[in-house]
């Protein structure tokens, strides 16, 4: 790597973690998002998760042999430490696929089980950034989850591919009555009984079910929840379910049938990183669908998220 371009990498690495910075230590913010393929030629994702660096590359076609490649990527490293100020050793590199969407198969990439506790919003969550691909903290949901514990107070709450039980967690923080907990992965679920006992959340209230989303609507009680979220993959075929996910196809099956188990007046946050989500507005049977997509956004993220966020309400 030349002079210049290293320059010029670090200089953009410097203006954006200023920048961003700034606005993360106005609001208490400590996990963000400092850097994202801002230059074509240094395709990373870095986030800051409080003294550590996770640090992804899209995988592209760059043309270099493996040892160029390698050469490359070390000629980088020694940039994002010293303008970050972290050392290497609390570097996690990841590389990563550029896809439409979160997958349904959060892979495992290794079996560290280097789990550590990081604060977001007064409260404490478990990443690993050493074994998946996923951290398991998706900072872009920072203000959705915001949300979701200012209306929780006495709802019954519903968290649906609840991944790893952030949502969950905000949700009994702000007082909800009942939060039960849907995923397909044992893994994930045992990680959000840790994000709630990490908290000292856990109580009778809170339930962990481990099934199939796709099925598990059916069995659920009508009129009965406040308040629903709905943050699925953009596609899953795991063997273990009956019939494989597809959000664009199955939205509309999914979110009325999650309508029918809320009480009127009850509110569900859906969510997809589906770039070409379309959602079918007139086949959802629901009072009111709003777009708050913009308003969900975090500052580390303005411009570059690609996903959609409605606030529907029974």
């Amino acid at each position: 790597m030349t002079d210049e371009k290293r320059q010029m990498f670090g200089n953009r690495l410097a203006k954006m973690a200023r920048h961003l910075g700034k606005q993360a230590k106005r609001q208490s913010i400590s996990c963000y998002r400092v850097y994202d393929h801002d230059l074509p030629e240094f395709p990373f994702c870095i986030e800051l998760y409080e003294d550590r660096i996770y640090l992804a590359e899209y995988k592209r076609r760059h043309g270099m042999t493996d040892e160029e490649h390698l050469a490359w990527l070390e000629d980088c490293l020694p940039v994002i430490t010293e303008v970050l100020g972290i050392p290497d050793e609390r570097i996690y590199f990841r590389q990563r696929q550029r896809k439409a969407g979160r997958q349904g198969q959060y892979e495992k990439l290794s079996s560290e089980q280097e789990f550590f506790a990081v604060r977001e919003g007064g409260l404490q969550f478990l990443v690993n950034l050493s074994d998946y691909l996923d951290t398991g903290l998706f900072l872009d949901h920072r203000i959705t989850r915001g949300m979701v514990r200012n209306e929780a107070r006495d709802k019954r709450v519903l968290n649906l591919f609840c991944y790893t039980g952030s949502f969950s967690v905000y949700a009994a923080a702000g007082g909800a009555a009942l939060v039960h907990s849907v995923d397909l992965s044992r893994t994930y679920l045992d990680w959000a009984v840790r994000n709630m006992a990490l908290n000292d959340l856990l109580s009778p209230a809170a339930s962990f079910i481990h099934a199939d989303v796709k099925q598990h609507l059916d069995l659920l009680p009508p009129d009965f929840y406040d308040l629903v979220i709905m943050d699925p993959p953009t596609f899953s075929n795991s063997k273990r379910m009956k019939d494989f996910l597809d959000i664009q196809r199955d939205h509309v099956e999914l979110l009325n049938k999650a309508l029918i188990s809320m009480r009127t007046g009850g509110v569900m946050y859906f969510s997809t990183n589906f770039r070409r989500f379309q959602l079918d507005r007139e086949k959802i049977l629901a009072s009111s669908i709003k777009d708050i997509t913009g308003a969900t956004t975090p500052f580390d993220f303005q411009g570059k998220l690609f996903r959609f966020c409605y606030r529907i309400m029974k």
